[in-house]
């Protein structure tokens, strides 16, 4: 009797333990199913400081038609998550260039490697006027006929990543004047952001898929009164939010009065007057979102507006450069990416800075031209100056970039650098 009795209560001891084991299992599997079924949408991710965004191309060549390879890609992308960047932005689909397409099967199969490894992307759709890049007229009034293929394929690949791709962005600078080579009428946005938005409620695209446009601030409203047309009125309600574009680093040259030192602070050492300019570089940027912000609130309030770009280049043999508004050199570069990180941060936008890496085929027939140098790394990885907190703290270990580890520019000595860096200048022939 003792025995049986023995023998009962041992075996509802075991079949308890075994029972709560299998509610642990379940429990620890239920949490890893709701970690694999988190899906973010744009409006969780924009906005949000937890989700750093950045401007990403990964050429390294001086012509794209050499492409990376996606071991490349993935040895940039896992620099990038490294940093806490976790939402990027892509530009084109030509089929000659199948760049983003090759990024995003990148992502995929990394996610699928590393469980906790997470990365977006706002996918950017070229949009061209009839005669773009061709020895005719360009016609601003028309589009190309490129520019059905290119949001075809947006569709294709938002629906083939739909974890991954959570922004279609129509255009880049395709509105804004001085895009004399390609620029078409809001009209041509419009239409292709209506279309996308009429897939999604016709069940051919996510409902939780954000359409926009990315654009210089002034053709977003922001500046001359010319823009502010009917067409953009529609285009500022069609879109799900607005991606605007600051650059005080180029206004150097083109709009220089905050760039001049006043007298007062003529006074000051050379970093207290760099210092105090790049303050003032910050407050042009905050001035531009401040002026798109209330036009585009005027005409719809419900409406967030986010910086699709905004960055500063290292090394500039123009405008830019040491016979030109001297705004050049990591120490600016560092000054500037802290601050609007800060700022953004601070408010709830989302800035893709621009850019990740720097690219060599942008002004290919001149290697110091400044639109080759707007990385935060250099082409083999270095780290240049605004990032330079992150190599100590040892984020970067054991990644490399084509087979370069990641070191600081300047071998980390600021006297070298800070020798490179001319104060601001306004008094050249423009």
């Amino acid at each position: 009797m003792k025995n049986s009795l023995f023998t009962y209560v041992f075996c509802g001891l075991i079949l308890i333990l075994s029972s709560c084991k299998n509610e642990v299992r379940s429990k620890e599997s239920s949490g890893l199913q709701q970690k694999k079924e988190v899906n973010l949408k744009a409006k969780d991710i924009l906005g949000n400081p937890k989700y750093l965004a950045i401007s990403y191309g990964g050429y390294r060549a001086k012509s794209r038609t050499i492409q990376p390879t996606i071991t490349q890609l993935k040895e940039d992308l896992k620099l990038l998550h490294a940093m806490g960047i976790r939402i990027i932005r892509t530009y084109n689909l030509q089929t000659q260039y199948p760049h983003a397409s090759i990024v995003l099967e990148a992502i995929h199969q990394l996610k699928k490697e590393d469980d906790s490894f997470e990365m977006y992307v706002m996918l950017g759709a070229w949009i061209d006027c009839l005669n773009a890049w061709t020895d005719k007229a360009p016609n601003h009034n028309e589009e190309s006929p490129q520019n059905e293929g290119e949001i075809e394929r947006a569709v294709v690949l938002a629906n083939k990543y739909p974890d991954i791709v959570k922004i279609i962005a129509v255009g880049n600078e395709a509105m804004v004047n001085w895009a004399a080579s390609y620029y078409v009428q809001p009209k041509v946005i419009l239409k292709w952001v209506n279309h996308l938005q009429q897939l999604k409620k016709d069940g051919k695209l996510s409902k939780d898929l954000w359409i926009t446009s990315s654009d210089d601030f002034s053709s977003w409203g922001g500046g001359p009164d010319s823009y502010r047309t009917e067409d953009l009125r529609q285009l500022i309600r069609a879109v799900d939010y607005v991606s605007m574009h600051t650059y005080p680093y180029h206004n150097t040259h083109y709009n220089s009065d905050f760039w001049t030192t006043p007298e007062a602070d003529k006074k000051l050492s050379k970093q207290e007057i760099v210092d105090k300019a790049m303050v003032r570089a910050l407050n042009f940027a905050k001035n531009q979102y401040q002026n798109v912000s209330e036009y585009v609130k005027s005409i719809d309030s419900t409406k967030t507006i986010h910086i699709g770009e905004s960055g500063w280049a290292t090394v500039s043999n123009g405008h830019y450069g040491f016979n030109g508004s001297r705004a050049t050199d990591e120490y600016k570069q560092g000054l500037y990416y802290k601050s609007m990180r800060d700022w953004t941060n601070k408010n709830q936008i989302s800035c893709f800075y621009f850019e990740a890496f720097d690219e060599q085929w942008k002004d290919a027939k001149n290697e110091n031209g400044s639109e080759n140098h707007f990385g935060l790394f250099t082409l083999k990885g270095e780290a240049k100056y605004p990032i330079w907190d992150l190599v100590d703290e040892g984020i970067f270990a054991n990644l490399k970039r084509d087979g370069h580890p990641i070191k600081k520019t300047f071998n980390g000595n600021i006297d070298m650098l800070l020798s490179t860096v001319n104060l601001p200048n306004t008094d050249y022939k423009k």
